[in-house]
């Protein structure tokens, strides 16, 4: 078995005001860098095989956060190696990024609704489409999961490619990966098997709790 932590990153002021941030690399705020301190405790006693993030800052930082947690908690073995995985970028959404909704609507009206139609194969204004998202997302999935044969990872991502990876994980249409909301450094966990992967746990942030 296998065992996959799926780490969404802090929180951004774009994701505090609602912009459309896609690959814009945007680092995390204040309320983010707590969030991202607070998942690091939760983790802080699990012993991964590695950890892989997103290269973008706030995956990254985020990440950064987790390993220095394992690396300060007390046990013989050394820290998990932090791996940059661009892979695991968010979907990029071209002309589209740092607008908001609204301006989207009212500078691309047709692009957007083309793509609220069909996710899978129309694109933002100059981005990519879900099926490319998907694609990446896949293939580091199927190398993390090969390359750790009854191991641990946690992956630190972005809301888009992690929920497109759980589809994937799940059998589930990748084009309803909308429909799991995952908020700023929630954990989910995926156990994989020979049969498939089961999730243990999905869009968890008791740890934040503290901070409320």
């Amino acid at each position: 078995m296998i065992t996959i932590w799926l780490v969404r990153h802090g929180q951004t002021a774009w994701n505090a005001n609602g912009r459309f941030m896609g690959q814009t690399d945007i680092p995390l705020d204040e309320t983010g860098l707590r969030q991202a301190e607070a998942v690091a405790r939760r983790l802080r006693d699990r012993r991964p095989d590695a950890i892989y993030a997103s290269d973008l800052q706030r995956a990254w930082q985020t990440a950064e956060a987790i390993q220095a947690a394992i690396a300060g908690a007390a046990h013989p073995a050394p820290p998990p190696e932090l791996i940059p995985e661009p892979r695991l970028r968010e979907m990029y959404f071209g002309e589209w990024q740092g607008l908001f909704y609204a301006e989207i609507q009212a500078r691309y009206p047709a692009a957007l609704a083309a793509w609220e139609a069909d996710m899978l194969r129309s694109a933002p204004t100059g981005g990519e489409t879900l099926i490319q998202l998907a694609g990446r997302v896949q293939a580091v999935y199927a190398e993390v999961a090969a390359a750790h044969p009854d191991g641990s990872v946690v992956l630190v991502a972005h809301g888009g490619a992690l929920q497109a990876l759980l589809c994937l994980a799940l059998g589930l249409p990748v084009d309803r990966f909308w429909q799991l909301d995952l908020k700023n450094t929630s954990i989910s966990e995926l156990h994989l098997y020979p049969a498939g992967a089961i999730l243990h746990r999905f869009n968890d942030t008791c740890h934040l709790e503290e901070q409320e």
